[in-house]
């Protein structure tokens, strides 16, 4: 530091901010390899919590992917019967009144409508590329479901009777479900995540 100053140079290194920016691609995919590991069955949930936001930047860019793909298709993308989806906007003032359990159970029982309806796409599309987009979609779903555990959130999952019907719509194309799904993942999974108290720094 003291020669750096001596010499007149900013405090700022392009070189060192580079190289810390490489390290930090191995780092994210080995964290995602780890949480995709523990979506096997029959495997303990994480010991650590997960606070690493990109790990949800990657499963959205991943939806992303998939909705461009559905939008292209037209002919074998059709849905027979409109689909169950949940409500994706935030109202902030209604959202910061609940607790954390309560935040939860509402992040949980979207992403339970949004598995059921993202499976059962493959009964209706028949391309093999679509079909990879799908299941990765689901894979993504059960490991979201593994970060929620590792920052201590108990389980929960809904069942068809429970489901709230106002905070839920239906959609009728394959690109509209996952429009939903990314704006369900930026939304309320992200606000979740971010204010998990396991995360915070004074935790």
């Amino acid at each position: 530091m003291g020669n750096r100053q001596g010499n007149g140079q900013s405090d700022e290194d392009p070189v060192r901010d580079y190289a810390d920016s490489e390290m930090e691609i191995p780092r994210l995919f080995a964290l995602l390899l780890i949480v995709l590991e523990w979506t096997r069955p029959g495997l303990p949930s994480p010991l650590r919590p997960i606070c690493d936001l990109r790990v949800l930047d990657h499963f959205i860019k991943q939806a992303r992917d998939a909705e461009a793909a559905m939008r292209v298709c037209k002919e074998g993308c059709r849905i027979g019967v409109p689909l169950v989806v949940p409500l994706t906007r935030v109202d902030f003032g209604v959202w910061e009144k609940k607790n954390m359990e309560e935040q939860a159970r509402e992040v949980q029982t979207g992403l339970w409508l949004l598995n059921k309806a993202i499976s059962s796409l493959r009964t209706s599309i028949s391309t093999s590329v679509l079909h990879s987009h799908i299941d990765a979609s689901v894979r993504n779903i059960a490991s979201i479901g593994q970060v929620l555990r590792s920052l201590s959130i108990q389980d929960y999952v809904p069942t068809d009777g429970g489901i709230d019907v106002q905070e839920t719509w239906r959609v009728s194309s394959a690109s509209e479900l996952f429009q939903v799904h990314i704006n369900f993942l930026r939304g309320k999974v992200r606000l979740l995540l971010a204010n998990a108290p396991v995360c915070q720094p004074d935790s």
